[in-house]
């Protein structure tokens, strides 16, 4: 258990129970859930990276591979196609912290080497063997996210088998080298989870903090919203991407992964406005 307030990186550092933090989404793939091809050429990613920072996210998380429901996957080297050349480009304007979502340990250590900082792994360091030790040799941070095959959903406890998880996931990134300070845990909703876990997991959220490490949540337009609100449209679930968030910094969640950064901003700012008078959580 890190007892440590800040979240580490090799570039900056970033308080904890203080804020929230936002990570906006930037999805670098024809084929994403939300909006596959909206950023897969070099130009529009770029706007849309900058256009998040602005909008107050402090981390980019960049994907170059879909991991939606009945995702096709995509060969290393086409990942590393797209998501490598726009981390070079990127890197030169900016030093907001950049995150890779990727389970492949060749594209997280040259995202790494190109001048990304976080690795979020939809595996939890537990897929790729080689995946620990190229985020701990890089000093790197981390995301570890639980996740499971579809089959196991709604088998057992959820919440349980999530903390169970997450004991194996760190143990792994510290032996590695990975520093207690720079691990976020993410309880992956959506992935191997039935409906009603999914659920379950929001209600549960101060329950996943005995973890002792901060948790990052990704609910933004997610299927369980879909299903809730009977919407088709992923870019109609704002108002229910916005009730998670709700639900999220006041079950004490430092880090959301959002695609609508303003409004998800705005929503916390109103909320800690609300609860602590202050658009911080002091």
């Amino acid at each position: 258990m890190t007892a440590d307030k800040t979240f580490h990186t090799r570039r900056k550092d970033l308080p904890l129970g203080q804020q929230t933090h936002f990570a906006g989404i930037l999805n670098l793939t024809p084929d994403s859930f939300s909006d596959g091809g909206d950023f897969n050429h070099m130009a529009a990613a770029k706007a849309h990276f900058h256009s998040m920072v602005r909008e107050g996210a402090v981390i980019i998380d960049i994907g170059g591979e879909s991991t939606r429901p009945g995702f096709e996957p995509v060969s290393e080297l086409e990942e590393l196609e797209r998501v490598i050349p726009f981390i070079e480009s990127i890197r030169e304007e900016t030093d907001v912290l950049i995150s890779v979502d990727t389970s492949k340990s060749a594209v997280a250590a040259a995202a790494l080497t190109a001048g990304a900082d976080i690795i979020n792994d939809i595996w939890g360091a537990q897929g790729d063997p080689a995946m620990a030790g190229v985020i701990g040799s890089a000093k790197a941070g981390c995301i570890l996210m639980h996740n499971r095959p579809a089959e196991a959903a709604g088998v057992g406890d959820v919440v349980a088998g999530i903390l169970d998880f997450w004991e194996a996931s760190v143990a792994r990134v510290l032996e590695a080298g990975v520093g207690a300070g720079s691990i976020l845990l993410d309880p992956g909703l959506g992935f191997g989870k039935t409906y009603e876990e999914n659920w379950e997991i929001m209600r549960q959220l101060k329950e996943l903090q005995t973890a002792g490490y901060p948790l990052l949540l990704g609910a933004s337009r997610k299927s369980m919203l879909a299903r809730l609100l009977q919407i088709e449209d992923p870019k109609a679930r704002l108002s229910g991407t916005l009730g998670t968030t709700a639900c999220a910094i006041q079950s004490g969640v430092d880090f959301l992964r959002v695609h609508d950064v303003r409004e998800n901003r705005e929503c916390a700012d109103v909320l800690n406005y609300c609860l602590y008078g202050t658009n911080d959580k002091n």
